[in-house]
Formats: C-alpha cells, sequence, structure tokens
C-alpha cells in the first residue's frame, strides 16, 4: 500500500461530470490498497471569473482582498470532490490552505510555503479517509489568507507530498505526460516515460508548459517522485503510465537527448559601439533589472576600444527595455541600439550531454543543412539554446528532433 498525492487542475475539475470523473478515479486507488491526498484547483474559467469581478469594482484592488477573493474559487472544489466521493460510499473530508494549515510567508498572490501541518491529515488517513486539499492557497503567521501565485496548486500538491513523505505525487491534466517536443509542432513528438528533476527544471525554464518551474524546483529540493498523467483517460493503478519525473537513474545509459524545447516569447536588444571599460554590462543591465525585466542570455563582442551588448528579454518587456536602452545609449555615445521581436529560443535539454561531445557541434551542423543561421548561444551543463530567427521554428524543431533520432511511437 502506497500513499500518493494527486493534483487535478482546472481543466480536470471543470464541470460536475469532470468532477465526478475524479471521483471515480481516487476511488480505483482506494479500492487497490492506496491511501490518496488530493489537492484540487478552481473549476476552468473561475479565478478569471473572480478577477473580472474584482476590476468592476477597483482598479487596483489590494493584494490582501485578492487573495481572500481568489481562494475561494478551490473552496467549492474542494466541497463538491468531497461529495462525489461520499455519493460513492468513500469518506473524505476537505480542507482550505488554513484549515491544513499551510504555513506561508506574508507576499500575497506570489506567497512561498514555509511549513505544513500535517496532523489533521494523517488521523484522516488513519481513518480511512481520502484528504482533499484546496491547492494554491495558505496563511500567513498574521491569520491572512494568501494565495502562491501561477502554478501554485502543482506546488500544494508537491509539498503535501513531501510533508507526508508519499510515495508519488501525480499531476493530472490535458496531456499524457511530458514529450520530446509539443507534438502541436511535431506530429513524431513521442511520449516520455521518464525523465529526471534537472531536465525537467530546464525544458520548463526554455517553454514547456506541461508543469510550472517553482514544483518542479520543489520536487527536485525534497526528491519527490513526479508523474505527469492525463485526467482523461484510464490508468491501471499500479501501472499508470504517464512520464515519471525523478531522479538520475545511474544504472542506466541516459539518452543524449531527451527532449527539444522552444519559446517564442523573445525579443532581442543590442546595443553597439560604447566603451569597452568595465562597469558598461552591468549599467546597461542593472537598469534593465532595476525595471523589473528579466535579461535571458547575453552576447558581448569586444572590438577595437569599443563593445557590442546584445541580449534577450521576454517579447512583453520588448518596448520599454527598448526605450530604456536608448536613453543610455545616447549618455554612452553608442553608435547604434537596434532591436528585434521577430526571434525564438530552441533548446535540446538533456542529462546525457554529461558525457558525450560534439552536441553542440551536431546541432549546428543540422541548422545550417537547413538554411538556418544562429543569432545567439547559451549553453549549460544539459542544454544547448540557440536564438534563431522566428519563420524557422518549426523548421528547426523538427530537423532536430529527426536529426537526434527523437521521432518514434508514443510510449505505451
Amino acid at each position: 500500500m502506497a500513499l500518493i498525492v494527486q493534483k487535478y487542475g482546472g481543466t480536470s475539475v471543470g464541470t460536475t461530470d469532470r468532477i465526478e470523473n475524479v471521483a471515480e478515479k481516487i476511488i480505483k486507488f482506494r479500492k487497490a490498497g492506496h491511501d490518496v491526498v488530493v489537492a484540487v484547483s478552481a473549476m476552468s474559467g473561475e479565478t478569471n471569473r473572480l478577477i473580472g469581478l474584482a476590476s468592476d469594482i477597483s482598479d487596483r484592488p489590494t493584494p490582501r482582498e485578492m487573495d481572500v477573493l481568489v481562494s475561494t474559487g478551490e473552496q467549492v472544489t474542494i466541497a463538491l470532490l468531497c461529495m462525489a466521493l461520499h455519493k460513492r460510499g468513500q469518506d473524505a473530508r476537505s480542507y482550505t490552505g488554513w484549515q491544513v494549515a499551510m504555513q506561508t510567508d506574508s507576499s500575497h498572490m506570489k506567497a512561498r510555503i514555509n511549513n505544513i501541518d500535517d496532523h489533521k491529515m494523517r488521523s484522516d488517513l488513519d481513518a480511512g479517509r481520502v484528504v482533499v486539499v484546496a491547492g494554491f492557497q495558505g496563511i500567513d503567521d498574521n491569520g491572512n489568507i494568501t494565495t502562491l501565485g501561477r502554478g501554485g496548486s502543482d506546488t500544494t500538491a508537491v509539498a503535501l507530498a513531501a510533508a507526508l513523505k508519499a510515495d508519488e505525487c501525480q499531476i493530472y491534466t490535458d496531456v499524457d505526460g511530458v514529450y520530446t517536443t509539443d507534438p502541436r509542432v511535431e506530429p513524431n513528438a513521442r511520449r516520455l516515460p521518464h525523465i529526471t528533476f534537472e531536465e525537467m527544471l530546464e525544458m520548463a525554464s526554455l517553454g514547456s508548459k506541461v508543469l510550472q518551474i517553482r514544483s518542479v524546483e520543489f520536487a527536485g529540493k525534497y526528491q519527490v517522485p513526479m508523474r505527469v498523467l492525463s485526467s482523461f483517460e484510464d490508468q491501471d493503478v499500479n501501472n499508470p503510465g504517464g512520464t515519471l519525473i525523478s531522479l538520475e537513474e545511474n544504472d542506466v545509459e541516459a539518452p543524449l537527448i531527451s527532449g527539444i524545447a522552444f519559446s517564442r516569447d523573445e525579443a532581442q536588444i543590442t546595443v553597439r559601439g560604447v566603451p569597452d571599460q568595465p562597469g558598461i554590462a552591468h549599467k546597461v543591465l542593472g537598469e534593465i533589472a532595476d525595471a523589473n525585466m528579466e535579461v535571458d542570455m547575453i552576447v558581448q563582442n569586444i572590438g577595437d576600444a569599443v563593445t557590442d551588448l546584445t541580449f534577450t528579454v521576454h517579447r512583453n518587456d520588448h518596448d520599454k527595455a527598448l526605450e530604456i536602452v536608448q536613453k543610455l545609449g545616447e549618455e554612452l555615445n553608442a553608435s547604434e541600439v537596434t532591436s528585434d521581436s521577430t526571434i525564438v529560443k530552441v533548446s535540446l535539454v538533456g542529462v546525457g550531454m554529461r558525457s558525450h561531445a560534439g552536441v553542440a557541434a551536431k546541432m549546428f551542423d543540422i541548422l545550417a543543412s537547413e538554411g538556418i543561421n544562429i543569432r545567439m548561444i547559451a549553453t549549460s551543463e544539459i542544454k544547448i539554446s540557440v536564438v534563431v530567427d522566428e519563420k524557422y521554428l518549426e523548421l528547426a524543431v523538427r530537423s532536430l528532433h529527426s536529426g537526434f533520432e527523437l521521432d518514434g511511437e508514443a510510449a505505451a
């Protein structure tokens, strides 16, 4: 018998019929002898509806009251799911974040979990109950309701699994696992039966939308095995399939490349001909950071007493960042400031890179053979990222997917 934490997102509990379907899944695990704790999101569209109500009242609602408001969405879901379980003869008890209690800091709308009191949950599990917890929310030391921000329900589930020392944290969503790349771009993408925390963290940060970065970081830190599953498919309780995210398996030869991630949300800014002296990069990038914008890739080219600095930001920040750099360019007597918001980032990810040489060379050769020019390059121990023109995104992904032999049938 195992202790399993399951998380169901907004689409999984979007209607009462889907909530009934979730209840059936939980019952199967209970009949197999497993203890189950469930974290749920608000029904799909509910959080946006609540935010809309707030905007009808105020242009600038206080973060504290916004947390009080949006946290009510999950309260509806936990009650309905418990009702569905009761109807099937399964004892269950629901808890809001503050009832558990999930202690957080006081950063409203983006709180971080500090501690979880598992006493009530363990008592319920010992009594044979299913525990249903509202995701996305907690309580600070002053008794204020807090919410965890984007991906908060995933983080709630992983945190519960860590606190309870669960055997596995299952994330149910609208896809049946993590794929080698987005199947909408490459139809031959296949589902990965296993991926490491490191690889998943890189893929999430580089554009993969299956899991939120924060939940993967949390799982890796506390070594909580995660499994991504479809809430719309039936699973074998003892062999659920999906994609398992866990520690690297040293006894198994790691694949060279596990997946290809990409991001369309990129923009590039270049300032040319600024003085080649200490502090120039800090002056430019520091102004960007002070404006609360994140810089991703950076390239500096040094010439004769001058330097060119190129960096990327999120596409939504392009106009604001360009305005800042244009003003700095005048101060620094730059020869030119240019920008381009029609670029994308394509990345290879795989722990196998640690023990294999020539991955970058092969990647560049594949892109060159397709006539794709590389504008920027960044690497880490298990990833290689390149910036290319947006028009080449699908061609780049498909050619790399084929070139690194990632094509194949989805895993069973």
